[in-house]
């Protein structure tokens, strides 16, 4: 007798159309290694972020270890393992932008939003990330919020620009 191993994943109902469509991009990419990180790509754009349930369900439909998957996510900044807020605040950190004041954006976002740099707020509004580099040496200091570049900002700014969203 063959019995298969079955996997049972805890997650909402409304989730298991999100990993219907999951099941569609690996089979679109044919389940190779070589594709996972477009497959996980287009898991988080689908799911939103990569949770462990989620890189596991991953891991057995391209009959990977759990491991390999989780060590690609954990590896990429891209990649995310927790929900993320509406709008994403990146504040750059790169040798510019941190020598004209970037460590104290941060501050000041943590001051104001009360979420750590990697998390996000209560409300899911807002999620804090850190950059090495944002490519604006020239405006710096320089955050983004989602798209949107903002230069030489400085603590007293924050607030003009967090009520635009």
């Amino acid at each position: 007798m063959n019995l298969k191993k079955q996997v049972f994943y805890k997650l909402p109902e409304d989730h298991v159309q999100k990993l219907d469509q999951i099941t569609a991009i690996i089979a679109k990419y044919e389940a190779k290694p070589s594709n996972l990180i477009m497959v996980l790509h287009a898991a988080q754009g689908i799911y939103g972020y990569l949770p462990y349930v989620i890189q596991k369900f991953i891991a057995d439909k391209m009959n990977m270890p759990v491991s390999e998957v989780s060590g690609v996510v954990t590896f990429y900044s891209f990649f995310s393992t927790k929900p993320k807020g509406k709008h994403t605040i990146l504040v750059c950190m790169g040798t510019a932008c941190y020598v004209r004041g970037g460590k104290k954006l941060v501050d000041g976002l943590h001051k104001r939003l009360h979420v750590e740099v990697g998390d996000t707020t209560e409300d899911g509004k807002y999620t804090l990330s850190v950059a090495r580099c944002i490519g604006a040496c020239g405006l710096a200091p320089a955050m983004m919020i989602d798209d949107t570049v903002y230069k030489a900002v400085n603590p007293n700014k924050l607030e003009s620009i967090l009520s635009k969203y």
